[in-house]
């Protein structure tokens, strides 16, 4: 992930991503959220120097820089994710509901729980994008270093599975020593789930591996939903052997290029525990196996199946970063066929290649904190992201100004995004302005969950490196920020399954 210094109108910011990889900033952040957010890692709030000057060019820091740019727009380049990771939620949830342990090893990155977890924006046109802005004033900061609270949707076109275009899916299956009992049965469900999800002339091929590699299917072209040949292969699946992963993937990759169908999306889908323990095992040689066919219009989907506590999620993040597709992980039958058939098309699919998104906002402001994985001032420093069908990219940011005095009613907010169409690779772009009067009055119950969604990621890291004292604090703030979610959207699954997730905790 990348992040360039010089993010904001406020001087030097002291700018970083965390542990847990969110972004703060050392000027005027809160690692908490305001009054939402509860504490990352236990840092107090920073309050800006309420005395700090209104004039650009009256007071510099110490190595000459402006302390407060009030003359210049800040422009930011977001991303939530490289790929469209969602493992972390999942991996929490098994653990602490289903097993009933602590979090344990679980890496809890805040942009895979804004991925992992639904909101209501309405679908964008057909082959466009459509953007979405929340805005609210934080409580307790000073009138003159006031903080806001900022959510933003970009949300693809609706598409259901008769209007999707044909699949190319190829199969990249562990079928190694380590995946002997429930991880190959999960490796099994997945795959079912994928074939009850297929067409008449979708195209699948199918690469067993351990330390030797077997192409079992190439370019089969299925009869239709759970194809007899194809659930046969799928039965005659057993584990046994070491695990060479890339061997495995270069292969895949091989076999994805021989069955390449112009006329077809083209998928690569690796089920692994994410283990690498013979031949080439360096993370960053697998992750070019992965990037050569995503250079090419193959697109990695990794899925990870494994018994709690031995799953190499750093691995299969990196992979699926490189590949420029999902990070799910599979953790019952359930999660399978949700993931695989329920979802299979925002799973799966692809409306808008290469989506970046440009983020305008008044002189003076900067972020300090960011849900996602990549903020910066120069676009080529931040990854563009692939979106799927029936998606939205969110994003949550805290913002504070050095220059309140420019805010008012008519002060602007601009939204960008830019994207490449999946069929002609042509360059488009939808943009859209809000006033802060404008923001400010309208309907704000989607951030209100995207807030309690990082209120939850908050206690979640605090509990795993924080005290006794900084965890509850976090904690009591999740609780605070679920409450006032449910107030606004009663009933909502997502959030009574956080709230449930800390009870246990």
């Amino acid at each position: 992930m990348t992040l360039t210094v010089s993010l904001a109108g406020c001087g030097d910011d002291g700018s970083s991503f965390g542990d847990e990889g969110y972004y703060t900033s050392g000027d005027g952040g809160e690692s908490g959220g305001g009054q939402d957010g509860g504490a990352e890692g236990g840092d107090e709030p920073v309050i800006p120097d309420e005395e700090g000057p209104t004039e650009e060019t009256e007071t510099e820091t110490d190595t000459g820089e402006p302390l407060c740019n009030d003359v210049d727009d800040v422009i930011l380049y977001l991303s939530p994710d490289d790929s469209n990771s969602m493992s972390s939620p999942v991996q929490v949830r098994e653990r602490v509901l289903v097993d009933g342990l602590g979090l344990g090893p679980v890496a809890i990155r805040p942009w895979e729980f804004m991925n992992y977890y639904s909101f209501d924006y309405a679908p964008a046109d057909d082959g466009s994008l459509a953007l979405s802005a929340e805005l609210r004033m934080l409580e307790g900061f000073p009138e003159d270093a006031p903080h806001y609270q900022l959510q933003l949707g970009v949300t693809s076109e609706e598409m259901t599975d008769a209007e999707r275009p044909p699949m190319n899916i190829t199969l990249v299956l562990d079928t190694s020593g380590s995946m002997s009992g429930e991880p190959i049965e999960l490796l099994e469900h997945s795959c079912r789930a994928i074939a009850a999800s297929l067409r008449e002339g979708d195209k699948v091929s199918m690469v067993e591996w351990d330390t030797q590699n077997s192409w079992t299917l190439a370019g089969y072209a299925v009869t239709g939903p759970n194809d007899p040949q194809l659930l046969d292969k799928i039965e005659a699946l057993t584990a046994g052997g070491g695990t060479d992963l890339h061997g495995g993937l270069t292969s895949g990759y091989e076999l994805a290029q021989q069955t390449w169908d112009i006329n077809a999306l083209n998928r690569l889908v690796l089920i692994s525990d994410g283990g690498a323990n013979a031949g080439v095992t360096d993370i960053e040689l697998i992750a070019e196996s992965a990037n050569y066919g995503g250079s090419d219009g193959i697109y990695l989907v990794g899925a990870g199946v494994d018994l709690v506590g031995t799953y190499n999620d750093d691995l299969m993040d990196v992979v699926t970063d490189a590949g420029k597709g999902a990070s799910v992980f599979i953790t019952n039958e359930a999660e399978a066929w949700d993931t695989f058939n329920t979802n299979f098309i925002s799973t799966m699919g692809l409306a808008a290649r290469n989506v970046q998104v440009e983020l305008s906002l008044p002189p003076g402001f900067e972020i300090v904190k960011f849900s996602g994985e990549e903020l910066s001032s120069d676009p080529k420093e931040v990854e563009p992201q692939h979106l799927a069908p029936n998606d939205s990219m969110v994003f949550l940011q805290e913002l504070v100004t050095c220059a309140p005095e420019l805010i008012d009613e008519a002060a602007q907010i601009t939204v960008t995004a830019t994207w490449e169409d999946v069929s002609s690779f042509e360059s488009m772009e939808v943009s859209q302005s809000y006033s802060f009067a404008q923001l400010l009055d309208s309907d704000a119950s989607r951030m209100a969950k995207g807030a309690a969604i990082i209120a939850y990621v908050d206690a979640l890291i605090a509990i795993k490196s924080g005290t006794l004292t900084e965890a509850g604090v976090a904690i009591d703030a999740a609780y605070a920020a679920i409450a006032a979610a449910q107030a606004v959207l009663p009933g909502d699954a997502d959030l009574d399954e956080i709230k449930q997730i800390l009870d246990a905790l």
